[in-house]
């Protein structure tokens, strides 16, 4: 068996930010496992501009800033192993791996960051009923088809769910030619990002159908055809059924943290987020085992995935350096009102100077504000003017605000109020 002391489950924008991290706090032997045949990840097949406005403080596509974070690790020297697809985390970090190089291989890490991101959810999870002919895809696949295969899954096109991969295939498959009919999305909000709505159905005029899902569809070796409907309270409303002739529909419904690797290892996962869960500094209840970005919780922008999987690498190199220190009281953090989830669920005050909150809400919600409570004690507030659950809230506690935390308070309360 070997020796790691930092091993790097998914060589994507959360994996190299954790290594980058790592060796900057001062953490020489790191290896990172990646499964596909370059570094990376999901980026790779995003040839869209967007990324890198916070990181970089310019407008990069998704190759150009996974990238930027390839050549550091390469620069840096820091081993890396592609086309490895990790079998098995242990609960005392003994990692199992294979590929057609070292063929199965064993590494008894320190401590390991995971970094394994998400995937989207398939047909099979969405209950569609209908036959089962080909051209149905996830907006992910097609995305990586016509970005990095050169093809193109269809010509007339409808997409199911309005999540920021649909919405940006809305607007790729109409750059390539394609006549993408309508959107439709089962909830009354879009799950994606204000300006993907704009950019990519608004300016290409293509409809966006709240509160409608696919109720059939119809084809026998290829689809030739969808029905969508209006849906209230759960339920599709007779008599509002709209067909369109059509050869291929993207689903586009949600993404799910890839976490089998978490769950064998005994890691305590979230049930709201599919994540697991962890402290302030991203801790999992594995001591010595981190997680970050899409794995932990789904991100809208990689930026922050790239920020808080820094912050992991870096408390990955404290717990490697100096052991697990003494972490102080244990503050539950209990979301409410409106508030869906947050990550961190577990707070130790007096081990940090500074603690990140990132959230998102489970409803739109105009004109309220965010706070955070400590007991009684008002600790953060802020008026927010519009919050969507597409986009990811973040609130920073500074050192003079976790001062104010009563000692006897027994959680930190997240929650929306009226102003």
């Amino acid at each position: 068996m070997k020796n790691a002391d930092l091993v790097i489950l998914g060589g994507g924008p959360a994996g190299l930010a954790a290594a980058l991290a790592a060796r900057e706090a001062g953490v020489q032997d790191i290896l990172i496992l990646e499964r596909d045949a370059e570094l990376g990840g999901i980026l790779n097949q995003c040839i869209h501009n967007g990324f890198g406005l916070h990181t970089f403080k310019e407008e990069l596509t998704g190759p150009e800033y996974a990238a930027r974070f390839a050549d550091k690790v390469k620069a840096q020297g820091i081993p890396y192993k592609l086309n490895t697809m990790v079998m098995d985390l242990s609960a005392d970090k003994v990692v199992t791996a294979m590929n057609r190089t070292d063929g199965l291989f064993q590494v008894q890490a320190k401590a390991v960051v995971l970094a394994m991101g998400c995937r989207e959810r398939p047909r099979g999870a969405l209950n569609i009923p209908g036959t089962r002919p080909a051209g149905i895809f996830t907006a992910g696949t097609a995305q990586r088809l016509v970005n990095m295969e050169g093809y193109l899954p269809g010509r007339r096109v409808v997409i199911l769910g309005s999540g920021d991969i649909g919405l940006i295939m809305a607007r790729r498959m109409t750059l390539e030619g394609a006549k993408v009919l309508c959107v439709a999305e089962l909830m009354p909000y879009s799950g994606g990002l204000k300006r993907n709505i704009v950019q990519c159905l608004n300016d290409f005029d293509i409809p966006l159908k709240l509160s409608h899902t696919v109720v059939d569809i119809e084809g026998k070796e290829r689809v030739t055809g969808v029905t969508i409907a209006e849906v209230k309270n759960g339920k599709p409303v007779p008599g509002t059924e709209k067909h369109f002739d059509c050869d291929t529909l993207l689903l586009s419904c949600g993404l799910l943290p890839e976490n089998e690797l978490s769950r064998t290892a005994g890691v305590a996962l979230s049930p709201i987020t599919g994540g697991p869960q962890v402290d302030e500094s991203l801790q999992t209840s594995i001591p010595g085992v981190f997680a970050a970005g899409n794995v932990l919780h789904v991100h809208d922008l990689v930026d922050y995935v790239s920020e808080e999987a820094a912050a992991a690498g870096t408390n990955a190199a404290a717990y490697i350096l100096q052991g697990a220190g003494e972490a102080g009281r244990s503050l539950p953090v209990v979301a409410q009102n409106g508030v869906r989830y947050t990550v961190p669920v577990t707070v130790h005050p007096q081990a940090t100077e500074t603690l990140t909150l990132r959230m998102r809400v489970d409803n739109v919600y105009k004109g309220k504000a965010l706070a955070v409570y400590a007991g009684e004690t008002c600790l953060w507030r802020r008026k927010r003017p519009v919050m969507a659950p597409g986009e990811m809230e973040t609130v920073v506690l500074k050192a003079d605000a976790l001062a104010k935390i009563p000692a006897d308070a027994a959680n930190l309360t997240v929650t929306l109020e009226e102003v």
